[in-house]
C-alpha cells in the first residue's frame, strides 16, 4: 500500500510514471519514444489521408468502370495485407534494390547511422531510415480510407444538393468537390481522428521488423517484463491521445459542417 501511495503520488504531483525494474526511468522512455514513433505515423497518417481519400473521389466519380475496379481490387488486397507481411514484403524489395545498386540506398533497420553526426547528417540519416516503415505503414493503412471515401461519396454524388448544384451549372467534377466530397470527408476525417492511438502503440510488428523502438514495441516489453509502471504509462498516453483525437474530431466536424455552427 505505501509502495502504490507512493508512485500515485509521484504521478499526481510530479508526473513521475516510476522506475522500470532494470532502474530506468518511465518518463524518459516514454518521452523518447514518443518523438520515435511520432516520426513514422505522422508521415504515414498524412500520405494514407492524401492516397486513400484522392483515390476515393476519383473511384467513386469512375464508378463500375476500369480503373474503379482495379483500384478496388488493390486496396482490398491491401487492406487485408497482414502488417508483418507488408513490412518483411518492403524489406526483401529494398534488400534487391540495394544489391542491384552495389549500395545501401535504402537502410532496412534502426532509425539512424550510428556514425553520423551533425544535425543535418542526422536529419538526413533518420529521413532515409523511415522512407521503408513509412512505407509499409501507408500501404496497410490507405486502404481503409479509401474505401470508405468511396462508399460514402457514391452516397451523395446523387442527393439533391448535389443535382441542384449541377442544374445551376456546375459540372460534375465541380459539383462532386464543392458539395458531395465536403459532406462525405466527415466520416473519415472522424476516423482520422480517433485511429490516432491506434497507430501511436498498434504500430508494434513494424516497429519491430525495422527495429525502430518506438511506442508499439515499449509496450510489447513492458509487458513481457512486468513492467508495470511503464504498462500503466502507456495506456495512460493511449487515453490521453483518444481524448485529444476526439476533440480533434469535433474541431473537424465543425470546420466542414455549417450546420454545427450554426446551432
Amino acid at each position: 500500500m505505501d509502495r502504490w501511495w507512493h508512485w500515485i503520488s509521484g504521478v499526481v504531483t510530479r508526473f513521475d510514471w516510476g522506475q522500470s525494474p532494470t532502474g530506468g526511468s518511465v518518463n524518459d522512455q516514454v518521452s523518447y519514444r514518443i518523438f520515435v514513433s511520432g516520426q513514422l505515423v505522422l508521415a504515414s497518417t498524412i500520405l494514407s489521408i492524401v492516397i486513400g481519400v484522392g483515390l476515393g473521389v476519383y473511384t467513386a466519380s469512375r464508378q463500375y468502370k476500369a480503373a474503379d475496379r482495379a483500384w478496388q481490387g488493390i486496396s482490398v488486397i491491401s487492406f487485408n495485407t497482414p502488417s508483418a507481411v507488408a513490412s518483411l514484403g518492403v524489406v526483401l524489395a529494398a534488400i534487391a534494390l540495394n544489391q542491384s545498386l552495389g549500395s545501401t540506398l535504402l537502410p532496412v533497420a534502426g532509425a539512424q547511422s550510428p556514425d553520423v553526426v551533425g544535425f543535418w547528417a542526422v536529419l538526413g540519416s533518420r529521413a532515409m531510415h523511415a522512407i521503408l516503415p513509412t512505407i509499409s505503414l501507408t500501404f496497410i493503412s490507405y486502404a481503409g480510407y479509401h474505401l470508405l471515401q468511396r462508399s460514402l461519396l457514391l452516397d451523395h454524388i446523387n442527393s439533391d444538393y448535389v443535382r441542384t448544384a449541377r442544374s445551376k451549372g456546375l459540372t460534375r467534377k465541380q459539383a462532386i468537390y464543392r458539395h458531395g466530397l465536403r459532406t462525405s470527408i466527415i466520416p473519415v476525417a472522424t476516423q482520422v481522428a480517433f485511429a490516432m492511438p491506434a497507430l501511436f502503440t498498434g504500430a508494434v510488428i513494424t516497429e519491430t521488423v525495422f527495429a525502430w523502438h518506438g511506442m508499439g514495441e515499449y509496450f510489447t516489453r513492458t509487458i513481457s517484463t512486468n513492467d508495470v509502471h511503464g504498462v500503466v504509462a502507456v495506456a495512460a498516453f493511449g487515453a490521453l491521445m483518444t481524448a485529444v483525437g476526439a476533440i480533434l474530431a469535433d474541431l473537424v466536424v465543425v470546420a466542414l459542417d455549417p450546420r454545427i455552427r450554426v446551432s
